[in-house]
């Protein structure tokens, strides 16, 4: 079953099943990192997205909230310290996180290994951000590092509803 079309969320039928294989799916970099959209608003009726994301080793980023959405992190390889409303954890490869929308929080890659984590966004939408934010991969894996300008993120970030709440994550 290939991915479909939009056609579902333009007309409203019913969205139908399909498989994406562990290299499919849209590719963004976005903040330094590689972004894999599994699936969203459009195959989803706005009502998950599911993105998987590799994080170069020591990244973090800013201490932030989603106003709209619950976020959900399944921990594939990798470690990092995650921070939420004041509450520090570490987590790694199995392990599972719920952040409930309104929460603050960030996390702390490792710094020995890149950070693989799939995410879950409840409704739709954060897919949206990574690509207004990102650009889309010109290969699936990590971009050279770049500058990251927080003033233009905090505006993308704020046209969907995710707060900036100050820098990224210290250990």
């Amino acid at each position: 079953m290939d991915k479909p079309d939009d056609t579902a969320a333009v007309t409203g039928l019913q969205a139908r099943a399909y498989k994406l294989a562990a290299d499919e799916g849209t590719a963004l970099w976005f903040t330094n990192a590689l972004v894999t959209v599994k699936t969203g608003g459009p195959e989803t009726k706005q009502r998950l997205t599911v993105v998987e994301i590799l994080h170069p080793a020591g990244y973090a980023p800013p201490m932030h909230r989603h106003l709209l959405e619950d976020e959900s992190f399944y921990i594939i390889s990798g470690t990092a310290l995650f921070e939420s409303d004041g509450e520090r954890f570490t987590v790694q490869r199995g392990d599972f996180v719920f952040l409930p929308r309104g929460s603050t929080h960030s996390f702390l890659a490792g710094p020995h290994e890149s950070f693989r984590c799939l995410v879950i966004t409840v409704p739709a939408g954060f897919e949206t951000f990574t690509a207004e934010a990102g650009a889309p991969a010109a290969r699936r894996e990590l971009p050279e590092p770049a500058p990251i300008d927080d003033e233009v993120l905090a505006g993308i970030a704020a046209r969907h509803h995710i707060e900036i709440m100050g820098p990224p994550l210290t250990p």
